[in-house]
């Protein structure tokens, strides 16, 4: 279990998911394999504790049909440190957030979307993207939010963009990455983080109008250089 621990806290501590730039922002990391042992059900989510070969460790994933016995693998892991479960009344001292890949027995195929925390349903779209600038008042491409975020700090833009990473439901809201073919990732100038209520899908084309925010900390290893927040789409 501490090998475990120790390989996702290193990863995650570098976190620079590619188009996701920010330093202490979770990431993915890592497949853990493992035996059901316990099933905890909660409305939206199920709570596995797993029996791997580096020991038993808890995991959070969406709601599924799992059964306790079965053999899982969860993709995508990123470790949360002292995580609480208001629904269950638990603290956990850490636990391991993903989506379920496989099962041996007693879950559906289950590439199931929707945690409290990160929960990543597929790798970053990163093929070349061309969305054209949106047009209005306020309208930027990625690249001029992502380099002007200082002058633009506390102000309403407007972008589009596509959708090439999207995580739902994280502390009540979506998490959706947005790229146009602007800027670079050398310069992490090429994707911006968009938070909405609005649900979306991988490689939808929106156009985001929300506020610019700089050097925000969520807490729970959440922090964000820049950020468009509580956005609307289109």
């Amino acid at each position: 279990m501490k090998a475990l621990l120790a390989i996702c806290m290193i990863m995650t501590a570098s976190f620079v998911w590619a188009g996701e730039s920010t330093a202490s922002a979770p990431r993915e990391t890592t497949v853990v394999k493992g035996k059901v042992l316990e099933v905890k059900d909660v409305e939206n989510y199920t709570y596995l504790l797993l029996k791997t070969q580096d020991g038993e460790t808890w995991a959070a994933v969406a709601k599924a049909p799992v059964k306790k016995g079965a053999m899982v693998s969860i993709e995508n892991v990123t470790v949360m440190n002292n995580f609480e479960s208001k629904t269950l009344k638990k603290t956990f001292p850490t636990i391991l957030f993903g989506t379920i890949g496989s099962t041996t027995e007693g879950a559906k195929d289950a590439r199931i979307m929707g945690s409290a925390y990160p929960v990543f349903s597929k790798k970053p779209d990163t093929a070349d993207v061309k969305v054209p600038r949106a047009k209005g008042a306020n309208a930027k491409t990625v690249a001029e939010i992502m380099s002007k975020s200082a002058e633009l700090k506390d102000k309403p833009v407007l972008v589009s963009g596509k959708v090439v990473k999207y995580n739902a439901q994280i502390m009540g809201k979506n998490w959706i990455h947005l790229r146009d073919g602007s800027g670079s990732a050398e310069d992490n100038t090429n994707d911006i983080l968009v938070t909405t209520q609005n649900p979306v899908s991988m490689g939808d084309i929106v156009t985001a109008k929300g506020i610019v925010r700089t050097n925000m900390d969520f807490g729970s290893g959440y922090s964000y250089k820049v950020l468009i927040e509580d956005a609307t789409l289109q």
